[in-house]
């Protein structure tokens, strides 16, 4: 077998068991996997956050961000050299208009990988056009060139007919290849900045600043975004309501009847900036909770304000959103929108960044706290330290107290359900380890992890009758529940039953497929039992801290024994045993590891050690799995 040095996946969600979010796509994601020049994979609950790549398989986003920061190319000659193939010394325009590339005028040059199938480059492109139009407008020197990664010339057509700029012919296929290599590209839409009469890199993290700057960011050079970066921390140092909120042209923010407020109104009060965008699931479960919280703070006299910051692309998702909010928001469109992306680090949604009655920000993000605590957050306002530990201290004697029959016990509704609709009285459950699993029949991983689940359930049954499982579906359709339950020999949530929201905002379920186990005394003693189990199998039972360290321990006796270095055939580099602190892919089995791994530090490899030791360690618990421990799949 031929050495190879191969990326694995990122180490924080193993790649067989990677989770996805908890519901499923509203339109099934197009295969990507069949462009041979990117092939990502389909997401199925994409981001509203500003685009970010699309990215290889083998490419871990941050890891190829950090070795681009690393190594930018900067190929010299000047853009003939670069940009010309064999005899072609031509780009074109959309309407097949030959542009000779010596006759480029601009001191900047930006090369535009992307393609139409690519949902963060259809989320980009249009704000690249307005920069692009806007600087052009302005009599700036500047020119884009972009290079396709589209499967057919009609997708290209389609898509670089609303392109005002130039384009690598899509009939040159290794001139556009060539490009592709030459700056390294590993995902889309990715947009590198030239010096023109040099052909040097300006900087090929181009879709950030556009993202974050638009025409501010030109001539987009390194100078020009720490200069941009030093007053936005200047800005910040002298931050008030207004600097926030007001832009040269508008003073104001806006109702949901349209109603004008000045943001003057705004001053001496507590003010939430509140990022939302219509239909992305975390924002549509946060904002109701946020706005009962709102009301009761009204209620009583608190003087406390929430502007809303739309990411919303057009007018009709904003208003949809919008119209069913309370509370104030900065009007749709409006850049400051934009702005307020990068000026408060924005990474996550939802995001409630909290302001002080003085203008300071107070809060990057109260969102954490208010879905830690629902609406008892309220009594937390305005969230110092003092009011933290109050709510702290709730929660925990609200924890301390918890019983299976709080979980899953909602007024009338005290069963659970078998097969054929059976009713099951939660009663039967109490003083068992009950695992809640929440999954669905859409979701690649689900399905994958299921028949190990199967197994590992029937073996723990087989020596403890007080275990069960209760499975807590995200599927949309009975037809959809009723098929991947029958595969399930244990017992379900209905597919309608209001608990099921209730736990999934409790447990903090984010992706499925997820375990939580509850102990015999009801309280919740593991809150990512999937690991465990994928990793322990049955021997993890009863989940708890203390048998899962008792498993490690017994895992570090049995790592004495092996040695310390090794030669394997999937690698070309001595592979060293390390302790590893958190789950990790195998580079062998493509299964998830724990514990310890053999480790090449240089490529970021790793084996279990039954990959890596062979046919001596086989049917030994090594590394803490047994023979087939994890399932393959993703999506």
């Amino acid at each position: 077998m031929t050495p190879s040095r191969r990326r694995r996946r990122p180490t924080t969600v193993p790649h067989a068991v990677t989770p996805l979010y908890i519901n499923p796509p509203t339109v099934p994601p197009k295969s990507l996997s069949q462009n041979k020049r990117h092939k990502p994979r389909p997401r199925p609950a994409p981001s509203p956050l500003p685009p970010l790549p699309v990215h290889f398989p083998s490419d871990p986003p941050l890891k190829r961000r950090h070795r681009m920061a690393a190594s930018s190319p900067t190929p010299g000659g000047g853009l003939g050299a670069i940009l010309a193939a064999g005899d072609r010394d031509y780009l074109i325009r959309n309407s097949g208009e030959q542009v000779k590339i010596s006759s480029i005028e601009g001191d900047t040059v930006a090369i535009y990988f992307s393609a139409s199938w690519c949902p963060p480059c259809q989320r980009f492109t249009p704000k690249l056009i307005e920069a692009y139009k806007e600087l052009t407008s302005h009599g700036k020197s500047f020119e884009v060139i972009f290079v396709s990664g589209d499967q057919d010339e009609e997708a290209f057509n389609a898509y670089f007919a609303k392109m005002p700029w130039l384009a690598v012919p899509f009939s040159d296929s290794e001139g556009r290849k060539s490009l592709d290599e030459r700056f390294e590209v590993n995902g889309i839409p990715h947009l590198v900045f030239l010096d023109a009469k040099t052909g040097e890199v300006l900087t090929d993290e181009g879709v950030e600043f556009v993202s974050e700057y638009g025409i501010e960011a030109y001539p987009f050079t390194t100078e020009r975004i720490n200069e941009l970066k030093e007053q936005e921390k200047a800005a910040k140092d002298n931050q008030t309501i207004h600097s926030v909120l007001a832009t040269p042209n508008r003073n104001y923010v806006i109702s949901n009847t349209g109603e004008k407020v000045p943001i003057v109104d705004l001053e001496g009060k507590y003010v939430g900036i509140c990022f939302v965008v219509n239909g992305y699931p975390p924002v549509e479960e946060f904002t109701p909770v946020l706005a009962k919280i709102y009301a009761k703070l009204k209620e009583v006299g608190e003087k406390f304000e929430v502007v809303a910051v739309s990411l919303d692309s057009d007018e009709e998702s904003f208003n949809n959103s919008f119209s069913s909010m309370p509370w104030l928001a900065i009007p749709q469109g409006d850049k400051m929108c934009q702005k307020l992306v990068s000026y408060f680090e924005l990474s996550d949604l939802p995001t409630l960044v909290l302001i002080g009655p003085d203008g300071k920000t107070l809060s990057s993000n109260i969102a954490d706290i208010i879905n830690e605590h629902g609406l008892d957050a309220w009594e937390g306002f305005p969230f110092n330290a003092e009011k933290l530990e109050i709510l702290a201290e709730k929660a925990k004697a609200k924890a301390a107290s918890q019983t299976l029959e709080s979980l899953l016990v909602t007024g009338d509704v005290d069963f659970v359900i078998g097969k054929d609709g059976a009713k099951v009285p939660v009663a039967e459950l109490v003083g068992k380890t009950v695992l809640l699993y929440f999954s669905a029949k859409w979701c690649g991983p689900c399905r994958a992890f299921l028949p190990t689940l199967v197994d590992v359930y029937n073996k723990i049954k087989e020596k403890n009758s007080d275990f069960e499982i209760v499975f807590i579906s995200s599927d949309r359709d009975q037809s959809s529940f009723d098929d991947f339950f029958s595969g399930m020999p244990w017992l379900a949530i209905p597919l309608e039953d209001e608990r099921k929201a209730y736990l999934k905002k409790k447990f903090k379920i984010r992706g499925i497929p997820s375990l939580v186990a509850i102990g015999p005394d009801g309280k919740t003693v593991n809150t990512d039992a999937k690991t465990s189990l994928a990793v322990h199998g049955a021997d993890a039972f009863p989940f708890t801290s203390e048998r899962i360290q008792e498993l490690e321990k017994k895992i570090d006796e049995m790592a004495k024994g092996w040695p310390e270095k090794v030669k394997h055939e999937l690698h070309e580099h001595e592979l060293v045993l390390v302790r590893r602190p958190r789950p990790y892919g195998c580079d062998g089995c493509e299964e998830m590891g724990t514990s310890w791994s053999y480790n090449c530090a240089e490529c970021d490899f790793d084996l279990h050690a039954k990959c890596a030791l062979g046919e001596e360690k086989k049917g030994e618990e090594v590394n803490g799995q047994e023979h087939a421990a994890a399932p393959a799949g993703y999506v």
